[in-house]
Parts: C-alpha cells; sequence; structure tokens
C-alpha cells in the first residue's frame, strides 16, 4: 500500500475513491471499502482514499474534539489489511480549512484521477462544510466522474459510527463495541521507560505513552498482547491517569504480562481489550494498590481459562 502525502499523485493512474476521517475503521467504514474494492474491480480502478491529520475537529476545537479511537499509524494497518492501494494523508490546516468544496473536487478529479468516488451519506467537505453528495455528484457529471453514496450501517436499530463505539467503549461495553467494530478495540505504541513503579510492586508493566491526551476507555482491562506482530500473550493492563501514584497525571497504558521477563523497552506493543474488570481507582497507598493489582492478576487469569486466548 503507497501511502502519500496531500492530494498529489505520481503516476495519476485512474482511482476509485473515498474520503473521510475513518476513525475507528468501524463495519460501516470496512462496508465502505468494500464497496470501494468492488468498484474497482469492475472499472479496473486502484483504490484509494483521503484521510486528514489531524481530525478537523481537532484543529477547530481542539479542548472539545473526542478521544480518538485511533492513530494514524493504526488507521493505516487497517487500511493495509483491507487491501486498499494507496492512502492520501492531508495535513488539515488553515489553508485546507479554508479550500472550498468545488476547488477541493476540482484537486481530486485533477491531481488523483479519481473515475468513481464513494463518500458516506452524511460526509460533508470544503469551506464551512460547503460541500456534501449533491455537489459531488453535480461536479462529477461534468468530469465524466461517477459518485456512489454509501448508506449507513444499522445493527440493532442503531446506526454503526465512531460515536456509537466512542460511546460503547466510555460505558466498558467492550463486547458492544467489538460487535460494532468487527474486531477486538486495541491501541498500539512503543514501549517507554516509566518510573518503575509496578516493578517495585513486583507487578513490571510495559508503559505505552497514548499520542493523545484523551483516551476512550479507561479502567483496569484483561488484555491480548502482540510484541511486533509475534504470538499473543496474555495479560491485565491500566488505563488511566494513575491517580494513586500521581497529581494531575497525562493517560498511560501500563501493560502487565503474564509469565514475561523480557526487556521490550522501544519494542511495538498491540494491545486488544478483551474485558473490562473495574474502573481506576485512588487508593489510600502503594500497599493498597498492590493488593489490588494481584487480585487483578488472579482475575484476568481466570478469565483467560473460561473463554480461552
Amino acid at each position: 500500500m503507497q501511502i502519500l502525502r496531500g492530494l498529489t499523485s505520481p503516476d495519476r493512474q485512474p482511482t476509485a475513491l473515498t474520503i473521510g476521517n475513518f476513525d475507528g475503521v468501524h463495519l460501516g467504514h470496512v462496508a465502505l471499502l468494500n464497496q470501494l474494492q468492488l468498484a474497482a474491480r469492475e472499472r479496473d480502478l486502484l483504490t484509494a482514499a483521503i484521510v486528514f491529520e489531524p481530525h478537523p475537529r481537532e484543529f477547530f476545537t481542539p479542548d472539545q474534539a473526542p478521544a480518538r479511537l485511533t492513530n494514524l499509524r493504526e488507521k493505516l494497518e487497517c487500511f493495509a489489511a483491507l487491501g486498499l492501494n494507496r492512502v492520501h494523508v492531508c495535513r488539515f490546516d488553515k489553508k485546507l480549512a479554508q479550500t472550498s468544496a468545488t476547488d477541493f473536487i476540482d484537486a481530486l478529479y485533477k491531481n488523483l484521477a479519481a473515475k468513481h468516488v464513494i463518500i458516506g451519506d452524511d460526509f460533508r467537505f470544503g469551506k464551512a462544510r460547503g460541500g456534501d453528495f449533491s455537489l459531488m455528484e453535480s461536479i462529477g457529471m461534468q468530469q465524466g466522474v461517477t459518485v456512489q453514496s454509501m448508506d449507513s450501517v444499522i445493527q440493532d436499530g442503531v446506526r454503526i459510527s465512531s460515536t456509537a463505539v466512542r460511546d460503547a467503549l466510555s460505558a466498558g461495553n467492550l463486547p458492544l463495541a467489538q460487535r460494532y467494530l468487527g474486531r477486538a478495540y486495541s491501541i498500539s505504541g512503543h514501549v517507554k521507560h516509566g518510573d518503575k513503579v509496578g516493578r517495585k510492586l513486583g507487578f513490571p508493566t510495559a508503559n505505552i505513552q497514548l499520542k493523545h491526551n484523551r483516551a476512550p476507555l479507561s479502567g483496569v482491562f484483561v488484555v491480548g498482547v502482540r510484541i511486533e506482530g509475534g504470538a499473543m500473550l496474555e495479560g491485565v493492563a491500566s488505563l488511566g491517569v494513575r491517580p494513586t501514584v500521581e497529581v494531575n497525571g497525562k493517560p498511560i497504558l501500563e501493560v502487565h504480562l503474564f509469565d514475561f521477563a523480557q526487556q521490550i523497552y522501544g519494542k511495538h506493543l498491540h494491545v486488544d481489550f478483551l474485558h473490562k474488570l473495574r474502573d481506576e481507582v485512588k487508593f489510600s497507598g502503594l500497599e493498597s494498590l498492590t493488593k489490588q493489582i494481584a487480585l487483578d492478576v488472579e482475575q484476568a487469569k481466570d478469565w483467560f481459562i473460561k473463554n480461552g486466548n
């Protein structure tokens, strides 16, 4: 899969194209991307997606933007697994925010040689969100480009969306989030050096600093972990601000792997959240915290015995 920056193409090969934020790459997104693959095969086109970084809401209202479900690397890994040929990563900045909808469409047709475009039924684009499906279709007809709208995917009466996934995770309902995603919710990142509190308590952890200041879920979880694509390992993880040992701490993901003693600083971990054990709690001291961690580990191991890896 090619990863390109901006609305430029190295060869101007004709493409079937889609556009969006794709936060979470949930089943609604997967349905859209499957339709894109089908349209591309029927027309002998390459498949391409345009994504924005940062999320437009993070640019306009950073303090009010929703928690990210996926960082850019995670999103690109999902795209690659789904077989996309190209992804155009567009930096969302003041210049792009001021680009009119018609100029944006012209760039798709002229710069990227788009011959077929699929967008979600609620997708808006361009300055002041002035563009929609009707505008894309009318200009496409003039350019000889077909434009297709993708209907929402409904499950149990709920429209599958990034918001629906985020709400499920915030409520600690991992099974529901998994149904919307089509897979376990996961976070990935590189292992960083920490303050070694876990090691001192007898439960060493691999620490992953989140790339964004907010996470869509918090608490203590049963997790499955892959180290740089290796076999799945069992563990327990805490995701939160560590109120017992820090004041005004930033969110961090701490993972304790069972029966594991290797040094993995700098390694890339993929952490699947399988079951929520409890909310994050501020304890009276390290002794109380240690006793609770021991109980968390015991409960997580019991969960794996009953449910498997």
